[in-house]
């Protein structure tokens, strides 16, 4: 199952509109488009900061898991908002580090006016085989 699929499959990733555009190599790129339900202010307009959040933590895992072949769940994730997100978001995450038992990767945020809205750093658990897991099973 290739790992788009995977990210297609997650039902929270569903539920907020996540999309998986591209992923490899340690690097994987994604979407969410902005809707109000998803907003902090009433009436919409600005996205809440737990849907950025969510969006670079998969994005992240996606790098992550093209990066161990594996799935590898989050430990921790340290996010810094820079600008409200008034728009649809875009993430694009890159793998900075693969241990023994870590993986570091670094998530970068806009919306689609362009603003940089937050930048992430995320550590991963990696270097065990999960042929028991659900989301590689064929």
């Amino acid at each position: 199952m290739g790992l788009e699929k995977i990210f297609d499959l997650m039902p929270f990733a569903d539920l907020l509109g996540i999309e998986i555009t591209h992923v490899g190599d340690g690097y994987a790129e994604g979407t969410l488009e902005m809707r109000e339900e998803l907003s902090s202010v009433p009436g919409g307009g600005v996205a809440h900061g737990g849907v950025t959040y969510s969006l670079a933590d998969t994005v992240g895992g996606a790098a992550v898991m093209s990066a161990t072949e594996d799935v590898s769940p989050t430990i921790d994730m340290r996010i810094d908002y820079i600008a409200p997100a008034t728009d649809d978001l875009e993430a694009e995450a890159e793998v900075v580090r693969v241990g023994g038992n870590v993986v570091v990767v670094d998530v970068d945020v806009w919306d689609a006016d362009g603003h940089h809205v937050a930048t992430a750093r995320g550590v991963y658990k990696s270097g065990g085989r999960s042929e028991d897991t659900p989301w590689l099973a064929d």
